[in-house]
């Protein structure tokens, strides 16, 4: 579902309420998110109140009676903002291949003030954590790459110190013609090999057909010098060449998505926050690996109903 069919299929707030209950409760049976109780009564407001919900249901449960809406207890919680805007943000987010940035989207969608825009952003991105992995397989290449530090001005009568560069480690599983290659980003504090050895062990499979692709650092020959992954192991000296002669041995792969990453930090976003670095990761990695799906749309809002709420004071004071 793209921007348009957005907003031709879900302009009011009872079509999205709709989209939002059949995706919440597939088998049409609206139940209670307090007791689980299906036994429900619709309430339908008339006139307008504080609660922008013009349709909400009650527990009628004699212990319960709480009154709720598909929205209760998911990431929409306690949004003032209507649901079609929600739902053009989550297209416009899930088609900009390199990112869109708060400060556009407040801009396009007629939002009041940056920080609810930059707000939705940071929830739309916790509903693209990928909850149940699954471990890379085939031919995986590993790379890592740094952001941030930029240099300081020339001119400057009192010039300040570089500031650090933070590690970001990527793994790309090469696409074959049964699927499509994935990627995973992980901020890193270092690239030292107890660092980086449990990130790979967990994400990378461990079966004797696979091969993993590295550069020549030495924590790489370290961590795959011994063990079933020997054989698999391949390196290329960057020194020296980009492919080993007459092989498809390379790193170009994952080298490419960096590009892609840098690209959208640089070109939308400007400057990001180091603190919220990993949810910028998630964000292009989330949009990469469902680049082929064609309801990428509708698992986005299915997970963002499955999120658990995320308050403005939870996001800004994560370390």
């Amino acid at each position: 579902m793209n921007l348009i069919d957005v907003t031709r299929e879900l302009a009011t707030d009872e079509q999205c309420l709709a989209f939002l209950e059949h995706q919440r409760w597939p088998d049409g049976i609206v139940r209670c998110p307090t007791c689980g109780n299906d036994q429900i009564s619709r309430i339908t407001r008339k006139t307008a109140s504080k609660n922008k919900r013009a349709q909400v249901y009650q527990c009628l449960e004699s212990t319960c009676k709480q009154q709720f809406s598909a929205t209760n207890g998911s990431i929409f919680h306690d949004s003032h903002l209507p649901l079609n805007k929600w739902f053009m943000a989550i297209a416009l987010v899930m088609d900009a291949k390199k990112g869109i940035s708060a400060k556009q989207l407040q801009q396009h969608l007629g939002i009041g003030s940056y920080k609810t825009a930059w707000y939705m952003c940071h929830r739309i991105r916790k509903a693209m954590v990928d909850a149940d992995p699954t471990p890379l397989s085939g031919v995986v290449e590993i790379d890592e790459t740094y952001i941030g530090g930029n240099a300081i001005r020339r001119f400057q009568k009192t010039p300040k110190p570089r500031p650090p560069k933070d590690m970001v480690l990527a793994m790309r599983e090469r696409s074959t013609k049964d699927k499509p290659g994935r990627v995973r980003y992980f901020h890193v504090p270092d690239g030292k090999l107890e660092t980086l050895k449990p990130i790979v062990e967990a994400n990378v499979a461990d079966f004797p057909s696979m091969k993993i692709y590295t550069d020549s650092s030495s924590v790489y020959d370290i961590m795959f010098g011994k063990g079933p992954r020997e054989q698999s192991h391949r390196m290329v000296n960057h020194s020296r060449e980009w492919v080993v002669p007459g092989s498809r041995i390379h790193t170009n792969t994952v080298e490419s998505s960096f590009s892609l990453l840098k690209r959208g930090l640089i070109g939308s976003f400007h400057r990001v926050s180091i603190k919220h670095l990993h949810r910028y990761l998630t964000e292009f990695e989330y949009r990469f690996n469902q680049r082929k799906a064609d309801d990428r749309f509708t698992m986005t809002v299915a997970a963002m109903l499955r999120g658990k709420p995320m308050p403005f004071k939870q996001l800004v004071s994560e370390a």
